[in-house]
């Protein structure tokens, strides 16, 4: 009943992940405008993503504007494109491979199979908050990186968006997932010996009674 439970922990986590890994994917807000020196007062803000860069108004009003070309784009970013995609696939077939070898679902019948099955999909998070961190952590440190160098003009430099730190969070999450599923998806050891004593012994027992 502990490794059930362990597994449904594992499981809400993967899925937490997932989705923040499709936010970091898809939503503009890694790079923002910075309000510093000359720019503390301003009518219009930047905001940058993976596939696109939005101007935001004061008045609310929104315009993005996709990415002409991949081979324009800075080499954080463009890896920061193939790592998460690469994470989002990784994590959601981790989570199919769990639902099938997951004590609570009978997908797999042979229980010997299910610790490895799971052991599999541990692994899987593992690897799926590794990807993700890496192209987040690059951005962050470019982000940093431009911000202090005296050279960039202070209307080019971006500070940290939302989705970094979504990113960080969703593969603490999958490391989380996946470590605790490596450390409970163990093969069971003793049980065949187990019950083969048992049976041993209550066959041996009807022979000497009946004798």
């Amino acid at each position: 009943m502990g490794s059930v439970g362990v597994q449904m922990v594992c499981v809400a986590l993967g899925v937490l992940g997932l989705i923040g890994a499709i936010v970091c994917c898809a939503v503009p807000r890694w790079k923002v405008s910075s309000f510093t020196g000359s720019n503390i007062v301003t009518a219009q803000s930047h905001q940058e993503g993976l596939w696109k860069s939005c101007a935001v108004q004061s008045t609310g009003q929104q315009q993005c504007k996709n990415y002409d070309s991949l081979l324009v784009l800075a080499s954080d970013l463009q890896a920061a494109r193939a790592m998460t995609i690469i994470s989002c696939m990784l994590a959601g077939l981790s989570l199919l491979i769990l639902f099938c070898g997951a004590d609570f679902t009978t997908c797999v019948e042979n229980e010997d199979a299910k610790p490895k099955i799971s052991l599999v999909a541990g692994v899987g998070l593992l690897l799926a908050g590794l990807i993700l961190i890496i192209p987040v952590s690059w951005s962050a440190h470019t982000v940093v990186r431009n911000f202090n160098n005296p050279l960039v003009p202070a209307s080019q430099k971006r500070e940290l968006g939302a989705c970094i730190f979504v990113g960080w969070g969703a593969g603490v999450l999958l490391l989380l997932g996946g470590g605790l599923l490596c450390c409970f998806s163990r093969p069971k050891s003793g049980g065949s010996g187990g019950t083969a004593k048992y049976y041993s012994n209550s066959a041996s027992a009807p022979s000497k009674n009946y004798v």
